[in-house]
């Protein structure tokens, strides 16, 4: 029994016993998803997790039932006549999207019939394992201006016990939700005034964007890129040559009138660099180059799939691009994915698994360059000793490309890195370089993210750590906690001395027990603290507690300092990484 079948049979089965209890209620859609399922219902009662309980026994009793799944094949005329009876207006909808005359599959189970192309289990007595976890709203396709459903989330396993682990995993998905902790530590917020999608980047989280993005600018440099800055706005004609008003137009802001010309806010960097590039006549003595930018953009993305951090409408993307010869390109692409490696494993990433999507149907470009960008991206991944699976057709129309997912640390997949040629946007711009015969020739182009965007990264870094950030990136490394205001003026001093060796430290100078000095700390996730009291001050000393050990005794300053500096430096990380 395949699990996309079980999850898809056990939302039909959702569905059915929400119409036993509903009789008004009208359907739109329940696929299976990569961890479960879904079903959308339009209902005058707003549902709650209360209503669970009811809905799980009245789907116990229709896998009790053990009620076969029967495909129906009908003319889409017969299907229409079956929803019009039952009064079900998104069906209809759905229906219309099917050509007149054209067979239509229906699944029955018991007297709940579905539009559905299936598959499905033979019976609902198959169904073993199963829960409701969560209720959300959803416009109806997704759009705005359409009827809000009410969206019912479960899961399906073969058997208790994954259901069980199941379950788990999801309540430790939850504990770690970036948007749980980056309300509780102070990180980001999103203001209403200002609107969806848009990031406000508190103090907090906004040292640790610094962090990063003073560890990313560092290693950039020292593998070999040039930064670049490049405006927000662009004219017209530069979207309408790179074909972002073609084909992207949708997801792109309205333009703004200046001096009588339509500007668009920018929703890439890449025609930027392409105009950096074309400032001057390049040969193949400049090649290859790299650029870099953490360029923001804004995308529109409809309210309906925003979500935290992972899905926003103004982002910051760690952006390059790399101009080389055909000559150049696989030891480029080589050394791209040695970069990518490294980075995702400094900041915390050890498992990376990578996929190469292959040339698509419809494609640009001559036949024989996708072959030797696939090649290069192949070998290039050998080369670095990667098992990658083979997305075959999956590249994009303009290029072939490597994506590198990372797991976190509760064996959730996110894609980050990717590495994308581009035969599209250099011939648009008619980009050429000056070859050693003399005559112009067109240069490989590559995208490449790392990251993908700080904001999402950033979300996916709070929910991998759960807001316990290893030192390096926490905001806050040090608290130092007199016992009473006697001991302020030392553990001042000894702030002090901590910061002249570029640790961040705060000193807790409120009037409370210790006690609750130590509680905050460790619910705020500081991974020192170091306690003074009238002995510590006496002898010159400091009481350490980390996050990770608990107490660990008392210690001379200098020997904090010393342990600390040497955990506070990423390449460390990055090396003991690379040799795990």
């Amino acid at each position: 029994m395949e699990i996309e079948s079980l999850r898809h049979s056990t939302a039909h089965v959702m569905a059915a016993a929400v119409c036993r209890l509903f009789p008004d209620v009208k359907l739109d859609i329940g696929p299976a998803t990569d961890d479960g399922f879904y079903y959308d219902f339009d209902l005058s009662q707003r549902l709650s997790p209360d209503d669970f309980p009811a809905i799980e026994k009245e789907m116990r009793r229709i896998v009790a039932e053990n009620l076969p799944f029967e495909r129906i094949e009908v003319l889409r005329a017969e299907a229409k006549a079956l929803f019009e009876q039952a009064g079900q207006i998104y069906k209809l909808e759905r229906l219309a999207d099917i050509p007149e005359g054209e067979t239509v599959t229906l699944y029955r189970c018991g007297g709940f019939s579905d539009l559905c192309r299936g598959p499905h289990v033979e019976s609902t007595g198959q169904i073993k394992a199963f829960a409701l976890t969560n209720v959300a709203g959803s416009y109806f396709r997704g759009v705005e201006t359409n009827p809000m459903l009410q969206r019912i989330y479960g899961i399906a396993a073969l058997t208790e016990a994954d259901l069980q682990a199941q379950i788990t995993r999801i309540e430790e998905a939850r504990a770690r939700d970036h948007r749980k902790l980056g309300r509780e530590l102070d990180l980001f917020s999103m203001q209403e005034d200002v609107g969806p999608g848009l990031i406000h980047w508190h103090p907090r989280g906004a040292r640790i964007r610094c962090i990063i993005e003073d560890f990313w600018r560092r290693e950039h440099f020292r593998d070999g890129y040039e930064l670049l800055y490049t405006p927000h706005i662009g004219r017209g004609n530069l979207w309408e040559t790179s074909g972002h008003l073609e084909f992207y137009q949708e997801n792109m802001y309205s333009p703004m009138d200046v001096d009588g010309q339509a500007f668009y806010v920018k929703p890439m960097n890449c025609p930027f660099h392409i105009q950096v590039y074309k400032s001057s006549m390049r040969s193949y003595r400049d090649l290859p180059l790299r650029w870099a930018e953490l360029g923001t953009v804004y995308r529109y993305e409809k309210s309906g799939v925003l979500f935290g951090l992972l899905r926003v409408r103004g982002f910051t993307q760690d952006d390059a691009h790399i101009f080389c010869t055909p000559e150049q390109i696989e030891a480029e692409v080589a050394r791209t994915v040695r970069f990518a490696l490294r980075i995702l494993r400094t900041l915390g990433f050890s498992e990376i698994a990578a996929y190469l999507a292959t040339r698509p149907a419809k494609a640009v470009g001559e036949p024989q360059r996708w072959e030797q960008a696939t090649a290069s991206l192949e070998q290039a991944l050998k080369s670095e000793g990667m098992e990658y699976h083979t997305d075959d057709g999956g590249g994009a129309f303009y290029g072939p490309k490597i994506d590198l997912k990372i797991k976190d640390a509760i064996g959730r997949e996110w894609q980050l890195s990717t590495i994308q040629f581009d035969f599209n946007l250099p011939e648009r711009f008619d980009l050429s370089y000056i070859g050693e015969d003399g005559k112009p020739h067109r240069p490989y182009m590559v995208h490449r993210a790392l990251l993908g965007s700080l904001e999402r990264f950033f979300g996916i870094l709070i929910e991998h750590y759960a807001g316990a950030f290893p030192l390096w990136l926490s905001p806050e490394q040090v608290r130092v906690i007199p016992l009473t205001s006697n001991q302020l003026d030392y553990a001042t001093d000894v702030a002090d001395r901590l910061r002249q060796n570029d640790l961040r430290v705060t000193v807790d100078a409120k009037n409370e027990k210790m006690g609750a000095k130590i509680r905050r700390a460790r619910t705020e996730k500081i991974p020192c603290m170091l306690i003074v009291g009238p002995k510590e001050v006496e002898a010159g000393v400091v009481a350490l507690r980390s996050r990770e050990k608990g107490d660990e005794g008392v210690v001379q300053v200098d020997d904090v300092i010393a342990r600390l500096v040497k955990e506070n430096v990423p390449a460390l990380r990055g090396q003991e990484a690379s040799n795990g």
